[in-house]
C-alpha cells in the first residue's frame, strides 16, 4: 500500500527509483514468486508507465527492468528485438549478453554470435565485460565443436558455429547390433546409415516384375526436391506487450443488477 500509494501521488523527478525499489521489494518479500507477489503484473505496469521516457533509454536500471520482464514473457526473443528497434539498452552490454545466451540456449549459436558481434561494434559499455563473455561463449561453442567431431570423425569438417543436424535418410540399410541375436536399430543417422552393399538402388529389379505386371517405382523422399520453406524473419514489437488476461480480477459493473 504505502509503494502503490508513493507511485499514485509521486511528484519528483525520477519515477524509475519508485518502481526499481518497489520491484525489489517484491522480490524480497516473496522470494518464490506465485501470484502472492504478483510480480510479472508490477513488471508490466512499469514499463507501461514509463514507455516512451526516452531519458531513461540509456540507464542500466530501466534496461534491467525490461530484461526481467522478459523472463516473464512467452517469448523473449521478440521483446530484445522491440528493444533493439526503439534503441533501449543498446549502449549496455547486458542487453547483447542477455540477448546472446538466450540464444545460445536455444542452439542458435550463429545468431548468438552475431548479436555479441554487433554489440562490440556498438562499443556497449563495460565493453570488457562484453568481451569476457563473448571469449567464453567461443570457448563453449568450440568445446562442442570437438565433442561432435570426435563422436563423428568420418563426418565433414565444418566450421565453428556451423553445427549441422544429422539428415534422417529413407530406405537405408541398417547395421545390426548383438552377438547372438542381431538387432536392427532404429536411428537412422550417422553410422546407422551406412548400408553393406552401398550399389544398392531404390528400384526394383526387372526380374523380380511380371510382364503383365506394371512397373512402380518406390518413393524417395531424398531425391525428391521438395517446395522451397519460406525463411520467417522476426519482426520487431510496434508497440509494448498487450496486457495479459489475470486471474481472480474483475471489472468494474453495477451491483445490484445481478440476480
Amino acid at each position: 500500500r504505502e509503494f502503490e500509494a508513493e507511485i499514485r501521488f509521486y511528484s519528483g523527478d525520477d519515477p524509475l527509483d519508485v518502481w526499481e525499489r518497489y520491484i525489489k521489494w517484491t522480490e524480497q518479500t516473496f522470494p518464490g514468486g506465485g501470484k502472492d507477489g504478483n510480480l510479472a503484473a508490477v513488471l508490466e505496469r512499469a514499463v507501461r508507465a514509463l514507455h516512451g521516457q526516452q531519458r531513461y533509454y540509456k540507464d542500466p536500471r530501466y534496461l534491467n527492468l525490461w530484461l526481467k520482464f522478459g523472463d516473464c514473457c512467452n517469448e523473449p526473443l521478440d521483446l530484445y528485438s522491440y528493444l533493439r528497434s526503439q534503441e533501449i539498452g543498446t549502449t549496455l552490454a547486458l542487453l547483447y549478453i542477455t540477448w546472446a545466451e538466450a540464444l545460445e540456449a536455444r542452439g542458435s549459436f550463429r545468431k548468438a554470435d552475431l548479436i555479441f558481434q554487433e554489440g562490440l561494434q556498438c562499443k556497449a559499455e563495460p565493453l570488457d565485460k562484453l568481451q569476457a563473455h563473448h571469449k567464453q561463449f567461443q570457448a563453449r561453442v568450440s568445446r562442442q565443436t570437438l565433442l561432435a567431431l570426435e563422436e563423428s570423425p568420418d563426418g565433414d569438417n565444418m566450421g565453428l558455429l556451423e553445427i549441422a543436424e544429422p539428415q534422417r535418410s529413407s530406405l537405408a540399410d541398417l547395421k545390426g547390433r548383438g552377438k547372438k541375436k542381431v538387432r536392427a536399430p532404429i536411428s537412422r543417422v550417422g553410422e546407422a546409415v551406412k548400408a553393406m552393399n552401398p550399389n544398392r538402388s531404390c528400384q526394383p529389379q526387372a526380374s523380380l516384375q511380371l510382364s503383365n505386371t506394371p512397373s512402380f517405382a518406390v518413393f524417395d523422399e531424398n531425391s525428391v526436391p521438395g517446395p522451397e520453406i519460406p525463411t520467417l524473419t522476426a519482426q520487431s514489437w510496434p508497440a509494448p506487450p498487450v496486457p495479459r488476461a489475470k486471474e481472480n480480477e474483475l471489472s468494474a459493473g453495477p451491483w445490484n443488477s445481478g440476480r
